[in-house]
């Protein structure tokens, strides 16, 4: 049931742009716990690089006083790699193209976000 609902918010997240190619909730332990992830992307990487790339950002927020970690954002040529909190033992991790409105997504990330945070 839990899983149903959590495939459900990242479909409407998916669906809500073109921009969006992928996204997943993975535990801060790197454990997929739901994904919209092409066949081409290993889950098991992503959930690990998710949770180490969510740890560093804690950390450097921490390190350098900015104040609790909202957001880590990956610019790469091909796109971006979003990731958020959702809740205290997950991160909703996203993946945009190169042309993305980050504004219209940052908002349906936000809305998702706290969507998940109740089935966890």
């Amino acid at each position: 049931m839990r899983e149903e609902v959590l495939n459900s918010i990242l479909s409407e997240l998916n669906g809500t742009s073109a921009d969006i190619e992928a996204s997943a909730i993975i535990s801060t332990d790197g454990l997929i716990m739901s994904s919209l992830l092409p066949a081409s992307m290993d889950e098991d990487h992503v959930g690990a690089m998710s949770a180490a790339m969510l740890s560093l950002g804690e950390r450097i927020a921490k390190e350098l006083a900015r104040g609790e970690l909202e957001q880590v954002l990956v610019k790469g040529a091909s796109g971006y790699v979003i990731m958020t909190s959702a809740g205290n033992d997950a991160v909703l991790s996203v993946m945009c193209k190169s042309n993305a409105r980050l504004g219209l997504i940052f908002l349906d990330i936000k809305r998702a976000s706290e969507a998940i945070k109740p089935m966890l």
